[in-house]
């Protein structure tokens, strides 16, 4: 659980700033924090475009989705995460798929799930909330949690 890999060039564009420069560390906390994810013992630094996070949550869910909340960031192309901590360690390395042009939630549920399981995108859907408010507002280049079918 060290290092995830980004599209630099996709996601959510914070301030009004250069598109080319990455968001600066308060920004991206703010932006963290708003999910009210339970991220309130961790800490933002930005390196280039890499974001570094380091501090405290509850459980392998809320490790994952700090990740995603910054890493689907307009100018960031990769998040560290080495030394976030996780109090509640149920689960192996994440497991994240890049949003491919042409790709909808239910394909992606039978890419990592199985054919025949696509109605399991709801899985994905509820796994990837609050940063995903609706199922078919993903974008290419966006990263996604996919759960383990079991932990649903």
């Amino acid at each position: 659980m060290g290092i995830f890999d980004f599209a630099k060039s996709v996601g959510k564009k914070l301030g009004f700033g250069n598109e080319e420069q990455p968001p600066e560390a308060e920004s991206l906390k703010k932006e963290l924090d708003s999910f009210n994810l339970g991220t309130d013992k961790v800490d933002v630094a930005v390196e280039d475009d890499k974001v570094v996070l380091k501090g405290d949550v509850a459980d392998q869910s809320t490790f994952e989705k700090a990740i995603l909340a910054v890493g689907n960031t307009l100018g960031i192309s990769k998040v560290e995460a080495s030394e976030l901590k996780v109090a509640n360690v149920t689960a192996a390395d994440p497991v994240f798929h890049e949003v491919k042009k042409g790709e909808n939630l239910w394909k992606i549920a039978e890419e990592h799930y199985g054919k025949g399981k696509g109605s399991k995108y709801t899985v994905i859907f509820e796994a990837n909330k609050p940063m995903l408010t609706d199922p078919d507002k993903i974008y290419p280049g966006q990263n996604l949690r996919i759960p383990p079918l079991d932990a649903a």
